[in-house]
Parts: C-alpha cells; structure tokens; sequence
C-alpha cells in the first residue's frame, strides 16, 4: 500500500454524518499532528460541525463505515452501541477453513464480548468471513478470531501461532467494516476497498490453478 486512499463521504442523515474511512486514517485523532485524522478532514472538506465526534471506535489499520454526530445526537448514537442495538457486520479475511457458522463467547479484559461469524467462502488455506459483533470491546474481532484459530490476514498484532505466506498481500490488515444498520432501520455501507477485491481476485485464481481449473489434459 504505498499511498493512503481518500476518505469519503457516504451521508449525512439527521445530524448523523456516514464517512467511508479508509485503512491508515484514524477516526479520532490522539495527537495534534495527526496528518489522517478523519474528523479534521471532514471538518475541513465538507463542513462538518467542529464539535463532531465518532459515536464508536474503528481501527487505523480498519476500513469502512464509520459514524459521527454532536451534542445530543452523539449522546443517543453512544446509548445504541452500549445497548447492543445497531448492528455492524464487517468482512474479514482468516487463515485456516472456518467453520460454515460460529459464535465465539470470550470474555476481554474482564468484559463479556460475543462475536458471530459465517463462511461466506473458502479460498484455498483462507476464509472469507461475515463477522457480527455483539458487543464492542477494544480489537474484539481480531482477538475472538485468532483465539478460535483463525487470525485476520495481515493483523500486526494478533498473529497466527506459525507465520504463513500469503499471495498477493494487499499490504494491510484484511478487515473491513461493511455496513452498519441503527435501530430505527437506517443502515449505510462501505463498499469493500479496491485492493481487498483484487487480492481476492488474486487467491481465487491461485486456488483455481492449484486445482487445475482451466488447464487443458
């Protein structure tokens, strides 16, 4: 990855603003001289009240969707991730065949945390997943996913136990935040970033020859 993708835009619904965040931006800037700070850019670029905040958190090295709003409206979006009530569905790409389904029920420093995920398709030694997390506790989905075997390709932290090549690395963590849908019935999605297309791309077409699909006898 050898430059930064553009922020964008998605909506701006009822005090609501919906920003696509790319990989390398952060959501909420812990320093002045953060030059990715997603709030500062929406500020800057489109006019986004100064007071905005994200209403949850999204890792730096996370893509996708991502919400923030102000004063009262922050206040309401913060009660709705506390209660459970929005639900976020994110893509991830793991080492190891997964299982169809599963729930990993693993308390995280000392919290409950619940994280649901199915196999949307397996790609050679790797599983596409859909992850829905219950609960929001720090790294939740990364951490779940490599205590059960099946760490997030390309996460700097939370490492399979034996390195492993892989094809066609895109040069970032392989998690994406798809879509999120608040209880009242609004839902807005990220589509998934385009070096994450092309690596799967990349893996099927390496399964495929592996198999000799396509080879003529």
């Amino acid at each position: 990855m050898d430059a930064l993708d553009a922020p964008e835009l998605l909506a701006v619904d009822d005090g609501v603003w919906v920003f696509a965040k790319p990989v390398g931006w952060v959501a909420h800037a812990t320093r002045d001289d953060e030059p990715f700070d997603l709030r500062e850019w929406a500020v800057r670029e489109h006019g986004a009240p100064p007071a905005v905040a994200p209403a949850h958190r999204l890792d730096r090295d996370t893509s996708g969707v991502v919400l923030y709003a102000e004063g009262a409206r922050l206040g309401e979006l913060g009660r709705a991730f506390a209660d459970r009530s929005v639900t976020k569905r994110y893509l991830a790409l793991v080492y190891g065949r997964a299982h169809r389904k599963g729930i990993v029920r693993r308390p995280l420093d000392g919290a409950a945390a619940v994280t649901r995920y199915r196999t949307l398709e397996w790609i050679g030694p790797f599983s596409l997943l859909e992850v829905r997390p219950e609960t929001g506790r720090k790294h939740q989905i990364r951490r779940h996913l490599q205590s059960v075997g099946h760490a997030v390709v390309g996460d700097p932290r939370w490492r399979p136990p034996r390195p492993r090549r892989v094809p066609a690395h895109p040069g970032r963590m392989w998690l994406h935040a798809a879509s999120i849908a608040l209880p009242d019935g609004r839902r807005w999605e990220a589509p998934l970033p385009a070096a994450l297309a092309a690596h799967l791309d990349a893996l099927r077409a390496a399964a495929d020859r592996s198999r000799g699909v396509g080879l003529s006898s």
